[in-house]
């Protein structure tokens, strides 16, 4: 399948690294030329239009930031929707609302597979990623070749909007667990317990989680999680806030739990 790929930063890098490396025909866009000069050990084509991209491509994969840069790199004259064939396949890895892919999927006249992905750079540059995917059985059977180069695990949870929601629960349940291990570190300070040895040993036991891990590695704080991806959290849990409330569902503890992590992390 030839393979077009957008957003070639931390995370979407390695996906593309790992496209190419598999065999597949590989075109990539960035706005920054420096970034696709990484890339000239592939083999890979470089397009001069996210359409250029496109009219290579029978799937085009988009790793950008949120639900703007989606739009942007697809919509307009110059755009990947004015240059890929009926029949083609866009790929959403980007974490965005259910109701962007949904909409795309309605009206661009291509088919649209959100796929989110969860397990950051170093997981992409090892093959490990979850990608969570939502869309038509044959679209997503077509793409599992591609996901697979860089995906340990891939699941396939119902029609277009499914995999974003189930990465905003994922992100929004992180987050929670963010609130949780903090607070409780800074409680076991004040019970006189070593919040640095007290990490290790909850690591052992049935308190473990990724969220104890990363503040473990920390230094027992949120302040560098926050620094990284405080405000892509915050972004993400709005994102669930919304959906729950258009939808009249009690969103309970967790959703408090993370307002107290984001609060913590100075960007709720």
């Amino acid at each position: 399948m030839r393979t077009g790929f957008i957003g070639l930063g931390s995370q979407g890098g390695p996906m593309a690294r790992r496209i190419a490396e598999a065999g597949f025909p590989l075109t990539l866009w960035a706005r920054r030329p420096e970034t696709t000069a990484a890339f000239a050990d592939t083999g890979a084509t470089v397009a001069a239009t996210p359409r250029e991209l496109a009219a290579a491509s029978d799937l085009v994969c988009l790793c950008v930031v949120g639900d703007a840069d989606v739009r942007q790199v697809l919509d307009g004259p110059d755009g990947v929707l004015a240059g890929l064939a009926p029949g083609g396949v866009v790929a959403v890895h980007s974490t965005v609302h259910p109701d962007t892919c949904r909409e795309i999927a309605a009206t661009a006249g291509v088919r649209v597979v959100d796929a989110p992905v969860s397990g950051g750079g170093q997981a992409a540059a090892e093959g490990r990623l979850l990608v969570m995917a939502g869309g038509e059985d044959e679209a997503v059977r077509r793409c599992l070749p591609v996901f697979e180069s860089y995906a340990g695990r891939v699941e396939h949870l119902g029609a277009v909007g499914a995999g974003q929601v189930a990465k905003l629960l994922n992100n929004l349940l992180f987050t929670a667990n963010l609130a949780t291990v903090a607070t409780t570190f800074a409680l076991a300070a004040d019970l006189g317990v070593d919040p640095a040895r007290l990490g290790g040993v909850l690591g052992g036991g049935t308190a473990n989680s990724f969220a104890l891990t990363a503040i473990t590695g920390s230094g027992g704080t949120v302040d560098t999680i926050a620094a990284h991806a405080g405000d892509l959290l915050r972004k993400d849990v709005g994102l669930l806030r919304d959906l729950a409330e258009r939808a009249g569902a009690e969103s309970g503890a967790v959703v408090t739990a993370a307002d107290a992590a984001l609060t913590l992390m100075r960007v709720g």
